[in-house]
């Protein structure tokens, strides 16, 4: 069974940094795409970034581009994302998703799709 269990999120004031945390299991940890997401209540979830350290691909969301590092751990299973110089906007609950390739760009254009795998999400509120 696949698992993936976010942690890390809380509170922070802008300006700061936060890292994020996703520790999987269940499949072949460098054989699927990890990506994070955030939503807002009300608002359409959107991609923050992906990457598979296999196969050295990574990208971001514009809105994070040069603020957010994420990366992998294959020896540990787990994803994080390194949250620096966060702005208000970042508050949101940030979720770890893993899939295949094909599923995980899929998700990054319709990120509102039921696919892939999901963890239950970290809250992560920006104080000003």
């Amino acid at each position: 069974e696949v698992q993936l269990v976010e942690s890390g999120g809380g509170l922070v004031q802008a300006g700061g940094s936060l890292r994020l945390s996703c520790a999987a299991s269940g499949f072949t940890f460098d054989s699927y795409f990890i990506c994070w997401f955030r939503q807002v209540p009300g608002k359409e979830r959107e991609g923050v970034s992906c990457t598979n350290s296999k196969k050295q691909i990574t990208f971001y969301a514009d809105s994070v581009k040069g603020r957010f590092t994420t990366s992998t751990d294959n020896a540990e299973s787990a994803g994080y994302l390194q949250m620096n110089r966060v702005k208000s906007d970042d508050t949101a609950t940030y979720y770890c998703a893993a899939g295949p390739k094909d599923t995980m760009f899929r998700l990054w254009v319709f990120p509102h799709e039921d696919k892939g795998y999901w963890g239950q999400g970290t809250l992560v509120i920006v104080s000003a």
